[in-house]
């Protein structure tokens, strides 16, 4: 299964809709994990590869999406998007949390535990 890139569409029926919703209220069905890319950007491409493993791992349990800033302007500016990558973890219950930059495959594995699932290890 390949990443799901989501547009200003899929993102506000698949995690949230900022548009209609003040606070954050996270729509999906699974907590996900959101990569804000672009095709140019070195460290992104360094990470692509892992999450791509992550989704394989995590199937069934979490959604991992990819927006590509350069052609979803808006939502790069919705969520303050300066420096990329930034991924945002979105639970099911909580606020999201944004981590910046190309972390490794442990560090991701430990937060989407965390952050997504619930688990402290």
């Amino acid at each position: 299964m390949s990443l799901e890139h989501l547009s200003k569409q899929t993102f506000q029926e698949k995690v949230f809709n900022y548009e209609q919703n003040r606070q954050w209220k996270f729509e999906g069905e699974l907590p996900c994990l959101i990569d804000f890319y672009a095709d140019w950007c070195g460290p992104c491409k360094m990470i692509a590869p892992v999450l791509e493993e992550l989704s394989k791992e995590y199937e069934g349990k979490i959604n991992i999406y990819k927006i590509d800033t350069e052609a979803e302007q808006e939502l790069a500016g919705a969520f303050g998007i300066r420096s990329i990558p930034s991924l945002l973890f979105c639970p099911k219950a909580g606020q999201p949390q944004m981590a910046m930059g190309a972390l490794p495959k442990d560090s991701l594995k430990q937060a989407i535990d965390e952050i997504l699932l619930g688990q402290k290890n």
